[in-house]
């Protein structure tokens, strides 16, 4: 019998943003926005250091300092250290970020047609290759799995969480770093015609691991992955994601969502609605990584009880019923996250569902044989 990964699951968030630092304080600032001055920009030397700086923009370092965070939350890195203490190659690496390096390529190619080639400076030229940050997070930690960087319009975040999991599905690696990050200049800035203060200038990222292999190490999942559409319209992703018209427990709404003004609402009134964008900025590249960290947040406080709908603060209930050694079940929808990007006036719509997490993972064989084309150890 070939035994697979099972479960794919979230194991590891991380953070870089001005002013919020884990997944529930997100949440409540989503909610409840801070009026007044905006907090200083995310300091990254103080978690990657000055070697971390040395040639890299800003979206890069952005994205190295919520990786960092996110693969030490998931256990995969000491407090102390940079390398990961599972073979390298048991890990990938997914970036997503449709504006990061825009200035870097745009300022290149200025100062080639202005003057010369010759006045590039070879150690900011890699800088403009479009994926910089996904290959610098993987140097920096040693990580040789796949490395993917997308650059996808409304929906690359959620896309970018949907292919680190299908990473793992496929046997291609055990896990995945999966990191969404955007940054403001003046470059940007005249791309979009928005001053700095409405755009995102922060990282988020995720662990998605198997949870044969979590269980294998001890780790503690913090959610699990559920079902991932791609759509061409909001109503239709949603009605894929829950049929039968079931309401979820909270909905990510798409960038500045206007209810209303797009068709009829897909999701009913009575669900709590989050607008991270609102939060931390718009977002572009980096908005479904941010609402899956934003959604486990809103787990993490819905297991406590203090979530919204029946059932909540019901624990791993959901999970108990299907017995020992038993795969557990899905949870209701009225305890799942439904996370949305794009909008009826996008070119497309992702949604993801995202579950609340077992006590533990379920055991697995001491022996299984490998799946095909999966990394062997």
């Amino acid at each position: 019998m070939t035994h697979g990964p099972g479960e794919v699951v979230v194991t590891g968030v991380g953070l870089a943003l001005p002013g919020v630092g884990t997944p529930e304080a997100l949440l409540r600032r989503t909610a409840c926005p801070v009026t007044g001055p905006a907090p200083e920009p995310f300091d990254t030397g103080a978690r990657i250091g000055r070697r971390g700086h040395r040639y890299k923009d800003r979206a890069t370092r952005l994205a190295l300092c919520a990786a960092l965070e996110a693969l030490r939350n998931a256990d995969l890195i000491p407090s102390d250290g940079e390398e990961v203490t599972v073979p390298g190659d048991t890990v990938g690496v997914v970036a997503s970020s449709n504006l990061g390096n825009l200035d870097t390529a745009c300022l290149t190619a200025a100062a080639i047609a202005e003057r010369s080639a010759l006045d590039l400076s070879p150690m900011s030229l890699p800088n403009a290759s479009s994926n910089v940050i996904a290959s610098w997070v993987a140097i920096r930690h040693g990580l040789r799995g796949p490395n993917l960087m997308l650059c996808n319009g409304a929906t690359s975040g959620l896309d970018a969480v949907h292919w680190g999991a299908a990473l793992v599905a496929a046997g291609r690696v055990r896990r995945a770093v999966v990191i969404g990050v955007e940054t403001h200049n003046a470059v940007v800035e005249d791309l979009l015609g928005r001053s700095a203060g409405e755009l995102l200038d922060g990282a988020a990222a995720v662990v998605v691991e198997g949870a044969r292999w979590a269980g294998a190490r001890g780790a503690r999942a913090v959610a699990v992955l559920g079902p991932y559409e791609r759509r061409a319209g909001l109503g239709g992703c949603v009605e894929a994601l829950l049929p039968d018209g079931a309401a979820p427990g909270v909905w990510f709404t798409p960038e500045r969502y206007a209810e209303g003004l797009a068709g009829a609402v897909p999701v009913p009134g009575a669900v709590p609605r989050y607008d991270v964008t609102g939060a931390v900025g718009r977002a572009s590249g980096a908005l479904g990584v941010l609402q899956c960290a934003a959604a486990v947040g809103w787990l993490a406080r819905a297991g406590t009880g203090a979530g919204t709908g029946p059932g909540a603060g019901t624990g791993s209930a959901a999970f108990e019923a299907a017995g020992p050694g038993a795969a557990p079940g899905p949870a209701p929808a009225f305890r799942q996250a439904l996370i949305t990007s794009g909008d009826d006036t996008a070119d497309a719509v992702a949604g993801l569902l995202l579950r609340p997490a077992p006590d533990r993972c379920a055991p697995h064989p001491a022996r299984a044989a490998l799946i095909s084309m999966e990394c062997s150890r």
